[in-house]
């Protein structure tokens, strides 16, 4: 198989569990443990904060096994973690346990994108580049799909959450395995050295890449920890039954997304500043919808929807964006966007949570949409540049 579709394929699956069920998982099930575990709002965005904690903490780690021993060791250690956490949260007794289930589930999604970035840095052509990035970042859509399909199961089935855990867990053990025979090649090896400081990660036109990464952190993470707890605690949609309401979101979230396959083809048609504004016109729209309109079908189903190109498009346009700003560094300038993800996505849920009980979940999603609306008023085309050659 030619390294393109094999490492494309891996990066798809690797990203599908460990941005999937692993990283928004806690968001899908969130009704279901309040009740479980007798969570406020206030706590529940505590335990999504501690999880995206986890993200950063395998961002940097993921970075360091890479930069040492090459990509294999961080994606397999993140499906790793993907497996112990998932299986730690199917077998939760009490909140602070699951706190730590859900803490190793996110942390798997630092260690194991990045790293693909160095791979197809050196194993792939120069032309397939943005295409297979693409395609490593749009495996979320697939998850996302795949664990909403199992909430839906579980809802239906009158089965307990504990049950979709476990399936997520079995599913990131068969995805360790087929990423350890597809990365055996790269085993070991790093790749050569660059002598680029790292100061020029946050210089210049690399900036507006950060602050764009930081937003993206703060408005995604609100929406996939509180969008389905909103419409369920809203009384849920018309026709089906009120456990069900997640799982139609994220659903709908993640086969929208798979417009994220287009990624590439999109950016070259009407260029990066237009590519960015519309994207966070969509994410505004979405948190807006989820605001106002919780108990309808279409705006609920347009709302995940938009988010969810958002959401994949958007990690298509960072990985490529920063690996064109410093083709020198592929892998430390994503995991340095990442960190800026990371960040906005520890503040965003504990903040949102405490802005929620304060003020209520139609003004702090508002508020979240007032954010992606910023950003977007930000976007000047001298800002979205792409290339740059350091002095």
């Amino acid at each position: 198989m030619r390294p393109v579709w094999k490492l494309s394929a891996a990066g798809f699956a690797a990203t599908a569990i460990t941005f999937g069920p692993a990283r928004m998982g806690f968001g899908l099930f969130l009704t279901e443990f309040k009740s479980a575990f007798s969570m406020s709002t206030g706590i529940a965005g505590v335990v999504s904060g501690i999880g995206f904690f986890g993200f950063l903490l395998g961002l940097l780690i993921g970075y360091w096994m890479t930069s040492r021993w090459g990509p294999r060791l961080p994606v397999v250690s993140g499906l790793l973690a993907a497996v112990i956490g998932m299986g730690i949260v199917a077998a939760a007794p009490n909140v602070w346990v699951l706190a730590s289930g859900v803490f190793l589930a996110t942390s798997s999604a630092g260690f194991s994108w990045t790293p693909f970035n160095n791979a197809v840095h050196r194993l792939v052509e120069d032309r397939w580049h943005e295409a297979s990035l693409s395609i490593v970042s749009t495996g979320t859509s697939l998850g996302v799909a795949a664990a909403g399909a199992t909430a839906l199961m579980v809802s239906f089935g009158e089965l307990s959450w504990r049950f979709g855990w476990a399936a997520f867990a079995l599913a990131a053990l068969l995805t360790l395995l087929a990423n350890w025979a597809a990365l055996r090649e790269l085993a070991g090896d790093p790749g050569p050295a660059s002598s680029t400081p790292w100061a020029t990660l946050v210089a210049g036109p690399a900036r507006p890449l950060l602050l764009i990464a930081l937003s993206f952190g703060i408005t995604t993470t609100i929406f996939i920890s509180f969008a389905a707890d909103r419409i369920q605690q809203a009384g849920g949609l018309p026709g089906i039954v009120e456990r069900a309401a997640p799982a139609v979101v994220f659903l709908a979230y993640g086969i929208c997304g798979l417009i994220g396959l287009a990624t590439g083809r999109i950016h070259k048609i009407i260029g990066l500043p237009w590519l960015l504004r519309l994207l966070h016109i969509a994410a505004a729209t979405a948190l807006a919808l989820v605001a106002l309109t919780p108990n309808s079908w279409t705006g609920v189903v347009i709302s995940a929807g938009l988010q969810g190109a958002y959401v994949m498009m958007m990690s298509a346009v960072l990985a490529f964006w920063a690996e064109r700003l410093f083709p020198s560094l592929p892998a430390l300038s994503f995991t340095a966007v990442l960190l800026a993800v990371a960040v906005g996505s520890v503040i965003g849920p504990a903040f949102a949570g405490f802005a929620s009980g304060a003020f209520g979940p139609e003004a702090m999603f508002l508020g979240a949409a007032a954010i992606a609306g910023v950003t977007a008023a930000s976007i000047l085309p001298h800002v979205a540049r792409e290339r740059w050659s350091p002095a």
